[in-house]
């Protein structure tokens, strides 16, 4: 495809939308990857006619076709511009040498979960719930978590064998009001474990059900005349109604995993394609389907992963889709998102 083509047909077509764009050689090669927040301002500039850096022409120069995926936001875009540079290594991108890796908040596999950040994934039964592109944003999301639940920040043994021995004491964080001192046997495990949940709902997002458990709490307190942790709640309520995530959490638990959306035309269908491992987004794919018939999404989406996919996702056996295809083999394990 020429650089006149490229303006002609492609550029136009660019969504004002965030996104990350690919540049592919004349043998079909990934030669660079970038990121931007205004997907047609950001790769149109590229072929205008004045270039200041000749390292940019040279790269013009030898761009026979490009690709772009639409995400949601500028920290989307980031995060998915960083897999697909360390997945391909562009000739023209700048490779990260550090191999640098986003963090995750993990809530730990033990008796009175920890939670904390990290930037190692572990297979070892924990909670991860991540990337977050920005760490600053990771903090804001643990710093209010502990604002309003009190947990536990040492690593000690909490087995209950331990704690009926009576082997530890508390600490200065319990005495500053951080810790409730489970090791102590001042906080039973249930109740420790219902602080834990409601972290859960934060962490997906589910902010509205953890305003309900907290409403509740409060309202419990003053039925009680308990007006002083009545009001410790309510502060609680209003850190937590002010807060507003604007990461998109990825459960790193999803592994090998291909999603699917098609949309239809009179004469075209469109596949729109993602890749998923350890939860992060590896690759993504829009693949045009001229339709002969009137053949029904279930059809199409049949054809095309029967055909396709062998050559792209065919290490992959879990996929999600808006509807149900029925697979031939019964090597594809189907999950339904209505």
């Amino acid at each position: 495809m020429t650089h006149e083509q490229i303006r002609q047909e492609v550029l136009h077509s660019l969504p004002d939308q965030p996104g990350v764009y690919q540049y592919y050689d004349s043998e079909g090669q990934v030669i660079y990857v970038g990121k931007a927040k205004n997907l047609r301002r950001r790769v149109s500039s590229y072929f205008s006619k004045q270039l200041d850096s000749g390292k940019t022409q040279l790269l013009v120069k030898n761009i026979d076709r490009l690709e772009f995926t639409v995400v949601e936001t500028e920290q989307d875009a980031l995060l998915l511009e960083n897999v697909l540079i360390k997945k391909y290594q562009p000739k023209y991108n700048i490779l990260l040498k550090d191999d640098k890796t986003y963090p995750y908040i993990c809530i730990k596999k033990e008796r009175f979960p920890r939670v904390f950040l990290t930037r190692q994934v572990e297979r070892d039964g924990s909670e991860y719930f991540g990337p977050y592109a920005q760490v600053g944003i990771a903090y804001t999301v643990l710093e209010l978590i502990r604002r309003l639940f009190q947990l536990r920040t040492c690593n000690l043994n909490l087995s209950a064998e331990h704690i009926a021995a009576q082997k530890y004491k508390v600490c200065l964080e319990h005495h500053v009001g951080n810790c409730r001192g489970p090791c102590a046997n001042l906080q039973t495990e249930a109740d420790y474990n219902i602080a834990i949940t409601q972290i859960r709902h934060i962490l997906r997002g589910n902010v509205s059900s953890v305003i309900g458990y907290l409403k509740d709490l409060m309202k419990q307190y003053a039925e009680q005349f308990a007006f002083e942790q009545a009001q410790a709640i309510k502060e609680k309520l209003l850190q937590l109604q002010n807060y507003q995530s604007k990461s998109t959490v990825v459960n790193p638990k999803l592994n090998n995993i291909s999603v699917y959306f098609i949309e239809n035309t009179e004469k075209r269908a469109f596949v729109s394609y993602l890749k998923v491992t350890n939860g992060a987004t590896i690759q993504t794919k829009v693949i045009e389907l001229n339709k002969r018939l009137d053949e029904t999404p279930e059809e199409l989406l049949l054809f095309w992963h029967y055909r396709a996919a062998a050559t792209i996702c065919r290490y992959f056996c879990r996929s999600l889709s808006t509807f149900a295809i029925d697979y031939p083999d019964g090597s594809l394990q189907l999950t339904v998102r209505r």
